[in-house]
């Protein structure tokens, strides 16, 4: 990504913020954090990344609620920051987070076995 993409990136990941939190009231619509926002080096499509706390299905509906919305959330957008042309807006699930938790949940694993494999050999 360009340095101009990467500026429009972060200003739409803060405005989103603000916009996800304040001014969209669809009740499918969770607790969503903006986690990055990264934007093609033209400005034409930008790729939200978010996280929803909840299960599977409140992940959906908010996926659900978000698309509903992303006329207005384009709009806002476009009212907020100066750019020629506002990029479309492309939701999608962060799985890092659920992927850095599961590499945590394995080292944790990893390192129980071997204090069990250490305690065993002692006695």
């Amino acid at each position: 990504m360009s340095l101009r993409a990467n500026r429009v990136g972060e200003q739409m990941k803060k405005e989103l913020s603000d916009i996800i939190g304040r001014k969209i009231k669809d009740p499918r619509i969770g607790f969503v954090t903006v986690t990055d926002v990264q934007v093609t080096g033209d400005l034409q499509q930008a790729k939200v990344y978010i996280s929803v706390l909840g299960d599977d299905e409140q992940k959906e509906n908010t996926l659900k609620g978000l698309a509903k919305a992303k006329g207005f959330i384009r709009t806002e957008i476009g009212h907020r920051i100066r750019l020629r042309k506002t990029p479309e807006i492309i939701f999608e699930f962060d799985e890092s987070i659920d992927y850095g938790n599961r590499i945590e949940t394995l080292l944790h694993q990893i390192q129980f076995d071997e204090q069990q494999t250490e305690s065993k050999d002692e006695k």
